[in-house]
């Protein structure tokens, strides 16, 4: 999949109505590979494997400066900054101090300021930007990338903000480079953050009351230990789980949650026993399972990408609620002309993947179940016809698999990305979003998104980091207060080469063991235990409680 880069960071908490837009990058094709046919009722045998000797490594504690926050509000203009190769002007009307500095579609791309930051605290810095043209504009801090944002077209100077920037007493080299276009630069304003203070852990009930018993279980533990630590999480690109146990055998930890794909093949019934029968044995042997639809358009022409179907989902939009009918009652309103052929075909794939879940169910298996992944890009079908349309076909899914077809395992996870497309609170319980940043990049905490999308959605919801290009640094992420309820590490270049060793296009070897085995980052093993002294706790005070109630009686 390769996914969007989300490598862009949040430029103002005023504009939601698209908070996680960012370009398309080429995805890579057939990266998952499913096309195993089975009946249901069948059972696939696991091959014996041979035990993996893995190493073994210390805790690490989290560990971060000490914070004290000073009230400064200083400005540092760009004119007093060594500009050589850029020019100094002052025709642009609504700058300060003498002028602006100009010039960045040339040679010289990028503008250093070196700024005194008063004490070791989170900063908000802002730029003072003027563009005739939509500008993307990229932000280095010490030599390391922070993230980027677009200067507008109003050709007027405004204040752009980065919020929620750590700083360490002292000097800092703060870079701004004008990727594809010109910026008339006036100033760099460095203030104290307040925005930290404003993020709480406080999720709420399940949106879904008739979960089942072990869901509603998996639920109330990612609600318990959520802004505690972080769970771990990994995608695996078929059923052999080969890179759950290359990070074994790295780490000595395995990931908790074992992420992967579905799919579904346009009117045909669409079975992958191995894959089934994988996810349910990772279930069986203590861990956690999630699962994306990679849903091909229900077309003969037929793709998840938008530009490689004919399919439009505006088509198969209709105000009759289809969501609890009969297959019956649908064939006979597609026989009326009454809906459409694509809506129908919608139809179809909701009740053919509602079956593969129901077999998760039937065996007790609880689902982080994410689809309709990155609505708000336009390469997916699902969003490329708008917020309303992805709206409606949420709405659609979400009643036929819990109302229609009873499916009360399912954890519901909304990675829409954008104010816009964010649907009705009932129907999701975790909000997440997919971050993708450039080689070689410092990924760090991701405290402008995960702040941005709690804003977003409320703090009654969980936030996760559902899809991401390296694992979240977690002394940053506690550092930060963004703490996220778990990661999904995508599989490929994200973790291993084609030869089968480490790949460190994004994060190091020797980083990647450290997360792995941080004290702020939970493991199988560790969410085992936990799991069975949380439950043990919750048995003690129950049967505590039921003793004082027949003693009070008597």
């Amino acid at each position: 999949m390769n996914k969007l880069k989300l490598a862009s960071v949040l430029v103002s908490l005023a504009v939601t109505a698209s908070l996680f837009t960012s370009c398309k990058s080429v995805k890579r094709k057939n990266e998952i590979s499913i096309n195993s046919d089975y009946s249901s009722g069948d059972y696939y045998e696991q091959p014996t494997t041979t035990a993996i000797i893995a190493d073994s490594y210390p805790d690490y504690p989290i560990t971060f400066p000490e914070i004290n926050q000073t009230e400064t509000g200083n400005q540092y203009q760009a004119e007093n900054c060594d500009y050589e190769g850029l020019s100094f002007k002052s025709e642009r009307s609504g700058y300060s101090g003498k002028g602006y500095v100009t010039g960045f579609d040339g040679d010289v791309k990028s503008l250093t300021f070196l700024v005194d930051a008063p004490s070791t605290q989170h900063y908000d810095i802002g730029f003072s930007i003027a563009a005739d043209s939509e500008t993307q504009c990229s932000i280095k801090i010490n030599d390391t990338s922070i993230g980027s944002f677009k200067a507008d077209s109003s050709g007027k100077f405004t204040l752009i903000k980065m919020y929620g920037i750590f700083l360490t007493e002292g000097s800092t080299a703060i870079e701004i480079e004008a990727v594809d276009g010109n910026i008339d630069l006036d100033y760099l304003q460095l203030t104290n953050n307040t925005t930290l203070n404003e993020i709480v852990f406080d999720p709420q009930s399940p949106t879904n009351t008739e979960m089942g018993k072990s869901t509603t279980e998996l639920l109330d533990f990612l609600k318990t230990n959520y802004g505690k630590t972080i769970i771990s999480g990994q995608y695996a690109s078929d059923n052999s789980n080969k890179e759950l146990d290359f990070i074994y055998q790295m780490t000595g930890k395995y990931p908790v949650i074992r992420f992967s794909a579905l799919d579904t093949s346009y009117s045909d019934e669409y079975n992958d026993y191995e894959e089934i029968e994988a996810i349910a044995q990772w279930y069986r042997d203590g861990g956690i399972v999630g699962l994306i639809w990679q849903w091909k358009a229900p077309s003969s022409v037929s793709s998840v990408y938008a530009e490689e179907t004919d399919f439009r989902l505006s088509k198969a939009v209709t105000d009759i609620d289809i969501s609890t009918m009969t297959k019956e009652e649908i064939r006979g309103l597609f026989g009326e002309g009454k809906i459409s052929e694509e809506c129908y075909g919608i139809i179809l794939d909701i009740d053919n993947m509602a079956t593969q879940l129901l077999s998760l169910k039937n065996i007790g298996v609880p689902v982080l179940w994410r689809p309709l992944h990155e609505a708000s890009g336009d390469w997916y079908w699902w969003g490329a016809d708008g917020a309303a349309d992805y709206k409606w076909l949420w709405e659609l899914m979400y009643k036929r698999m819990t109302d229609y077809f009873k499916l009360d395992n399912l954890i519901w996870i909304w990675n829409g990305q954008s104010a816009d497309y964010l649907v009705d609170e009932s129907m999701y319980d975790i909000a997440s979003v997919d971050i993708y940043l450039p080689e070689g990049s410092d990924f760090s905490s991701r405290y402008e998104q995960f702040f941005s999308i709690q804003k977003m959605v409320g703090q009654n919801k969980i936030i996760a980091l559902s899809e991401c290009s390296s694992i979240p640094n977690a002394d940053d992420s506690f550092r930060d207060k963004s703490v996220w309820s778990f990661f999904g590490l995508w599989f490929g270049s994200y973790l291993m080469n084609s030869d089968g060793n480490f790949s460190e296009k994004y994060t190091t070897k020797d980083n990647f063991i450290r997360s792995y085995n941080s004290e702020g980052v939970l493991t199988l093993d560790e969410y085992k235990d936990l799991k069975e002294s949380q439950q043990t706790t919750t048995q003690t005070a129950q049967t505590t409680a039921v003793t004082q109630t027949t003693t009070s009686t008597t």
